[in-house]
Parts: structure tokens; C-alpha cells; sequence
């Protein structure tokens, strides 16, 4: 949905696959296809117990956790075994996943982007949770509605949230006071976030108002759509042959072409973000466009921050979440029932609280917030309050198949016009021609 550099052990949201290379990720690949491919016809081992394997997705801090949480769910449920050795990191799954598939060896549960959901729960082999979300302990009703609409593939619930976000502005107090520049308040506007970057920047200094991700990935994207919502547009047009956003989108983009202009923006070159944070960590950049993954390395950085809600053009609340997913692949009844079984149980407010809390998201429901854990957690982390609330206005991308094409279209769109390449307006041109025709290719 991270100069200090990045603490040891802390994971990032969006981080890449660094240590090991290419060997690495290909032994990885062998074990994990190796290790599910085992009893595949009953799913019961000799001793009764029922073995899942799950590739997590999760690095460092969020992986040990998931750890912790695995080994309590097999001290309370005896015949359910969780295998959490193969799979790769999150940003990778997406190909680790579809390899799997085409070769007939896959886990019982896979960690997914929601944006990478629609593609993957067109396999025969994503089990249809629609029925099975309604009955017994499933907390379904009491998910955030962007959790329970980030799961949903037309009208089919093909997945359970995992993860959940939203976006707002941290600010970093020392630039604010170094530039005497007051602290943005909540129903701020664009023009306010632009002239306040314009005003916190100094070239002399190194100091940079505010930053974007340069590579044209989805990071570089999803920032972009509480504006394009904000102005009336969408990602995908009523009639869902085009895009919604051949109006909204110019306007949005000449928010970015101010701020290069300005050159109060610092563009990331590299993907993961990762330099976005440290300029932010070392007094550098002013403002960071972010999520609450953002903010256990603030914290432990010691740095002063506020967190306000994103600017808007209407001066009403809109912001984005981006949750991501637990799919739940076909292997046999007795570990597609065990994989429900600990998919269910992960979401629980006091296994979700826990998560949230170690993983550096939101809780799922209302449920989880009430849990006594969550509340100490969120009175002791500044802030935190500001992204719970904007839980309540956060808009989901669209689970669609196309969706990657035009984030990939738009992302390139964006990098033209922070790097002075294309007017706003003809770089939402250029982004139409490619995403209405992948809009038109039958799923």
C-alpha cells in the first residue's frame, strides 16, 4: 500500500525481492511445488492430520508474525497442520502463483495483491467462497466495506481480505517548522497541498515538499485515484468498454505537472519506494503521501509527524485502500476445508488485532478496533486514528481483469508528466487507446 535506512526486520508494504537473486527465487520455486504436490488425493496424512500449505507473501517482522499466528492455530486445532515453507515474496506472488497453476502443484492458500485478484480467480482451481462467507463464524457482515468489496469478482466473493489500508498525508514536523510553514488541517484542497510542497521546498537545502514513486508501477498509480473519484471520474467507465476517467484524469495530472514545475517533488526512480522514505526519514521531504505501513518506521526513527486526511478538490473526505488477499486454491476437500478453517480464523478480531498490530495495517471490522490490543496500539501511535477513520470514505480499485493493463497505461501516463515528457491531457490520451482496447478483449 519505507538519511535513516530501513530498520532490521522491518518489513516493507511493497517491498522487492532482494537477497539471494534469481537462484534463490528458482530453489524457492522447486520446494514450494515439491512440498504441495505430497497427498494430494485425501489430504490426510497418516496420523489424521490434515496438512495445508500456505505461501504467505509476508518479509522479516510480518512473516515471523504469521509464524506465531500458524503455530497457535495448530495448538487449538490438532488435526489442521500449516505448512509455511515455498512460496516467494508478495511482490512476485502473482507469477509464482500462475507457474504453480499451469504445472498442477499449488498451495492451499496464496497470498494476493487485490489488484492481481481478478486475474487469478479466473482459474478453475480459486475455490468460490460466495456460500461458504455467509455461515458460521466468518465475520463477513462485520468487514470494512472496502474488505469485503476488494474480495468480490461480479458478485462472487473469491477471496478473504487480508490486509487492509488507506491512504493519507504524513507530514514531517521538523521541515514544516524549519520552512515556518503551519501544519495542513483536515478539508485542505490540492491547491493548498501544492503551494504548501512549493513553499517547504529548498533547492539549497536538498529539501523536497512532497514525493511520488517514478518506476510506473501500481505505487505510482493508486495515488492517483481519490482525485480522479473526487472529480466525478472512475477507473472504468458505467458502460465497462472504456475508461472513466478521460475527463478527471487531465485535471488530476495537472496537480503533478504543478508540482514538477514547482520542482517540489522528489521522484523515486526505484520500485519499492524505499528511497521516497528515507529521504523522508532524513528531513528532506515535507510531505509523504502514505499508509500506516509507513508508520512503525517513523516511529522507530524517533522522527516528530502529524497525519492529516488526503487534500481533496471538493473539500470532502475521499481516499483510497488497497487490501489485499487470501485465495484459497482447490486441492481436495479435507485441505480446501482446512484452509478455510485457518483463513476464518485469521480474520477473527483477536487474530486480526494481533496481525494489524505486528503487520502494520487496519483492522478488517469494526470488531477488531474494540479489541483492548488495538485500542493500547492506537493511543500510543500518532495518527493512527486519522487512517482508521478514512477507512469510513475509502474507495477500492475495481476487481477486474483489465485493471493491470490500465494501471500499467496510467502509470506511464503519470512518469510522462512528472518528467515534463506529456501535457496532462495528452498523457490520459495515450493512456485511452491502450486500456480501452484491453477493455474490450473478452474475459
Amino acid at each position: 500500500m519505507t538519511a535513516v535506512p530501513r530498520a532490521p526486520g522491518r518489513p516493507s508494504r511493497r517491498g522487492v525481492l532482494r537477497a539471494g537473486g534469481v537462484g534463490a527465487l528458482a530453489a524457492a520455486a522447486g520446494g514450494a511445488l515439491a512440498g504441495c504436490a505430497a497427498d494430494t488425493a485425501s489430504g490426510v496424512g497418516a496420523d489424521g492430520r490434515v496438512t495445508i500449505q500456505m505461501w504467505h507473501g509476508q518479509n522479516d517482522t510480518a512473516a515471523k508474525a504469521m509464524k506465531g499466528l500458524a503455530t497457535e492455530f495448530e495448538r487449538t486445532h490438532p488435526k489442521i497442520r500449516v505448512d509455511m515453507g515455498g512460496g516467494v515474496l508478495a511482490d512476485t506472488m502473482l507469477q509464482k502463483v500462475t507457474a504453480a497453476l499451469a504445472s498442477g502443484s499449488y498451495p492451499d492458500i496464496a497470498y494476493i495483491f487485490g489488484s492481481d485478484l481478478a486475474n487469478v480467480a479466473r482459474s478453475p482451481q480459486v475455490v468460490d467462497l460466495t456460500e461458504k462467507v455467509r455461515q458460521g463464524p466468518m465475520p463477513w457482515r462485520n468487514f470494512h466495506a472496502p474488505a469485503r468489496e476488494a474480495v468480490t469478482v461480479n458478485g462472487k466473493v473469491r477471496a478473504l481480505p487480508a490486509l487492509l489500508d488507506a491512504m493519507a498525508v504524513i507530514c514531517n514536523k521538523k521541515v514544516f517548522a524549519d520552512a515556518g510553514v503551519d501544519l495542513p488541517k483536515p478539508g485542505w484542497t490540492w491547491d493548498e497541498f501544492t503551494d504548501i510542497a512549493r513553499r517547504l521546498t529548498s533547492p539549497a537545502k536538498g529539501r523536497f515538499g512532497t514525493g511520488w514513486p517514478g518506476t510506473g508501477d501500481e505505487d505510482t498509480v493508486w495515488r492517483l485515484w481519490p482525485m480522479v473519484w473526487d472529480l466525478g471520474g472512475d477507473v472504468i467507465a458505467e458502460d465497462g468498454k472504456s475508461i472513466g476517467f478521460e475527463k478527471a484524469g487531465p485535471r488530476a495530472l495537472e496537480v503533478l505537472k504543478r508540482l514538477a514545475e514547482d520542482k517540489s517533488v522528489y521522484i523515486d526512480p526505484k520500485p519499492g519506494s524505499e528511497q521516497l522514505d528515507q529521504v523522508f526519514l532524513s528531513h528532506r521531504m515535507g510531505m509523504s503521501l502514505s499508509a500506516p505501513w509507513a508508520l512503525p518506521d517513523i516511529v522507530q526513527a524517533k522522527l516528530d509527524y502529524h497525519v492529516v486526511p488526503l487534500p481533496t478538490f471538493s473539500r470532502r473526505p475521499v481516499t483510497i485502500s488497497g487490501p489485499d488477499t487470501w485465495v484459497l486454491f482447490d486441492n481436495g476437500d479435507a485441505r480446501a476445508e482446512a484452509a478455510f478453517a485457518f483463513a476464518t480464523w485469521l480474520t477473527q478480531p483477536a487474530q486480526d488485532s494481533r496481525w494489524d498490530i505486528e503487520g502494520g495495517s487496519l483492522p478488517l471490522s469494526r470488531r477488531s478496533e474494540d479489541r483492548p490490543a488495538w485500542r493500547e496500539h492506537a493511543a500510543r501511535t500518532p495518527g493512527m486514528s486519522v487512517f482508521t477513520d478514512a477507512v469510513t470514505t475509502a474507495r477500492v480499485r475495481p476487481v477486474h481483469p483489465a485493471y493491470p493493463r490500465i494501471s500499467r497505461s496510467l502509470g506511464q501516463a503519470i512518469i510522462a508528466v512528472l518528467l515534463g515528457r506529456k501535457s496532462p491531457a495528452a498523457a490520459v490520451r495515450s493512456c485511452a487507446e491502450e486500456s480501452n482496447a484491453a477493455l474490450l478483449i473478452p474475459r
